[in-house]
């Protein structure tokens, strides 16, 4: 049931392939002036989404490898205060847990001593399988939103 291609499929959906944006792609050359930018109507930053991005993807990956993981305040505790980042070092620092996160997870998908389909101990129903996805689905919307962004900010290559 664990089959070694059900976890290349879930890895490859994780790191943004097929019609997936990767992380990477979505962040590179991002000018610093613009990390705090806001949009008309559009209620995020660049930073606001990328630290939610970080905070829910470590906030999923903790609840599954960690009994004793206690969840941020739901809404407030799963975005940043603020619309820009304090410094340039803070967007390092969340776009390096950010991957680190990332590979976290797509370390545990990919251990074979992890059964996908188990139920999580401390859990509710939730299967590491099921988190894995979760993180993917919500990475990926929320990359969306980001190129969006960029694109009214012009700060987007075409093409």
């Amino acid at each position: 049931m664990n089959d070694p291609s059900l976890r290349e499929h879930v890895v490859y959906l994780l790191q943004g392939g097929g019609a997936h944006l990767s992380f990477d792609r979505a962040i590179a050359d991002l000018p610093e002036n613009l990390r705090g930018a806001k949009v008309d109507a559009v209620p995020h930053t660049p930073w606001r989404l990328l630290e939610h991005m970080r905070i829910c993807q470590w906030d999923i990956l903790e609840f599954s490898r960690n009994p004793a993981h206690v969840s941020p305040e739901f809404p407030a505790g799963y975005w940043p205060e603020s619309d820009a980042p304090p410094d340039a070092d803070a967007w390092e620092q969340s776009v390096q847990a950010f991957r680190s996160d990332l590979q976290a997870m797509v370390d545990l998908v990919n251990n074979p001593e992890v059964d996908l389909f188990a139920p999580i101990p401390h859990g509710d129903g939730q299967t590491i399988l099921r988190e894995a996805l979760l993180v993917a689905d919500h990475n990926a919307y929320h990359l969306g939103q980001l190129v969006f962004l960029r694109r009214c900010l012009g700060a987007w290559p075409e093409g």
